[in-house]
């Protein structure tokens, strides 16, 4: 729901900070952090002992969410356009977090949490 609010509402709201591609990084933090939350979801929900369909779920969660994000900001809104960049990042923090998954999985963590 705050990623939905947080690129929907009106550009001009929004606090001007001056530090070259921000908005990219906290596109793929969004998206890290969504795509680690939604597989901690799945993999609970679909009482999977294995990492492969909740990751995968998740991460064309992610994707999907993202991409209609941009189309609602090109369709919906005055102040804010479509980026393809602003997907290409979200798709860099999903994928970033099905590599963490992955890593702490090999490592035996994954099952701690």
């Amino acid at each position: 729901g705050l990623i939905l609010i947080s690129c929907l509402i009106q550009s001009s709201d929004i606090p001007q900070i001056s530090i070259p591609n921000l908005d990219k990084v906290i596109h793929s933090f969004f998206h890290f952090v969504f795509t680690s939350l939604w597989f901690l979801f799945f993999q609970k929900h679909l009482n999977s002992t294995t990492i492969p369909k909740p990751l995968s779920i998740s991460f064309g969660f992610s994707c999907l969410f993202g991409i209609g994000i941009e189309l609602l900001q090109a369709l919906l809104t005055s102040t804010r356009s479509a980026d393809v960049f602003d997907v290409l990042a979200n798709i860099t923090g999903a994928t970033l977090a099905v590599i963490t998954i992955i890593l702490l999985n090999k490592s035996g963590r994954i099952s701690k949490i």
